[in-house]
């Protein structure tokens, strides 16, 4: 045990090496990526580890050969970091990035350069479940308006895909989860019928089958539970149906289904950060945000300083929020 366990560690800041930057972070929000990290439940774990890929800041300095970012710049990516041109906004975006502390180190291609009106405390937000909902849904399963959608899983990335849904124009959005209770608030971002298997008979994947007249067009499964992603392939419609899978299970789950389920057409994808490259997109989806098309206020649920960031991993385990801003103060 080190003698410096539960104390805070003061240490020099590093200096950006060559293509990278320096950010100073002022906002941050919890994903539940970062609990996935913390349980070490998909990979080795590896400790120490700082957590932290949403975030937002000034950018204090850049190495030599970043000659896309400067202090001064506006900017968004996935693990967010941000400036304006007094201080350059930026949103970082990676999971290799690490944002849950004041300042940090990264790579300028998990810099992207966004509007600079974008309000500090709401695009953070961006920089990954949101947008991998979101993407999931526009970029991968792509509903043709009119359509029907199931969603697997009432989070903030499943109910960004429902947003997807309802960007995109689809007419049934249909939310599969274990918990009623959410239902009600799953309607904000479009959400028309929930399904709650524990409260059905039947499997899931028949129940949305009877529901639909043979399955839906397109689901997106956003849960991390292979049952659930084996439902979400096996409820789309034969034929032109498409599941989309986001969440990333146990590294011992085995996806089983029959081979007859491809045979008939159906198709099955997978997708990581709703195949959006950081650099080159995430300032598209924070102008989808400027222009209210998306709605990115509802998403947000609690805000605390960091001396209080156990509330935040607090209301993410308790399922009692979506996302909790954490001030860099």
């Amino acid at each position: 045990m080190l003698s410096t366990a539960s104390q805070v560690i003061r240490c020099k800041g590093s200096t950006p090496t060559e293509n990278g930057g320096s950010p100073e972070i002022l906002f941050t929000s919890l994903c539940h990526t970062d609990v996935y990290f913390w349980e070490a439940k998909g990979q080795n774990p590896v400790f120490p580890r700082i957590l932290g890929h949403e975030a937002r800041g000034i950018v204090e300095s850049v190495g030599e050969g970043a000659t896309d970012l400067e202090p001064g710049d506006h900017g968004n990516a996935k693990n967010v970091l941000t400036a304006n041109r007094r201080k350059a906004t930026c949103v970082i975006s990676s999971e290799s990035t690490l944002t849950g502390d004041e300042y940090t180190v990264t790579h300028v291609g998990c810099v992207a350069k966004i509007n600079p009106l974008a309000p500090l405390d709401k695009v953070c937000v961006l920089s990954c479940g949101i947008s991998t909902g979101l993407g999931a849904t526009l970029n991968v399963a792509k509903p043709k308006k009119g359509s029907s959608v199931a969603v697997f899983g009432l989070g903030a990335v499943g109910l960004a895909a429902a947003e997807g849904a309802r960007i995109a124009g689809a007419s049934r959005i249909i939310r599969v989860d274990v918990n009623s209770s959410r239902f009600e608030h799953a309607k904000k971002f479009g959400v028309t019928e929930f399904v709650n298997p524990k409260e059905r008979k039947k499997p899931v994947q028949e129940v949305i089958a009877e529901m639909t007249d043979g399955g839906v067009d397109r689901s997106i499964e956003c849960t991390r539970n292979i049952d659930a992603m084996i439902s979400a392939f096996e409820c789309v419609h034969d034929g032109w149906g498409v599941a989309v899978l986001v969440g990333v299970p146990h590294k011992d789950a085995v996806f089983k289904t029959h081979p007859v389920n491809l045979l008939n057409k159906r198709t099955l994808k997978g997708t990581f950060f709703g195949n959006y490259k950081p650099r080159s997109d995430l300032p598209s989806v924070v102008e989808k945000y400027m222009n209210k098309e998306l709605e990115l206020e509802k998403f947000i649920t609690h805000e605390v300083p960091f001396a209080e960031i156990n509330k935040a991993f607090d209301y993410m385990l308790k399922g009692e929020g979506l996302r909790c801003i954490i001030r860099m103060d």
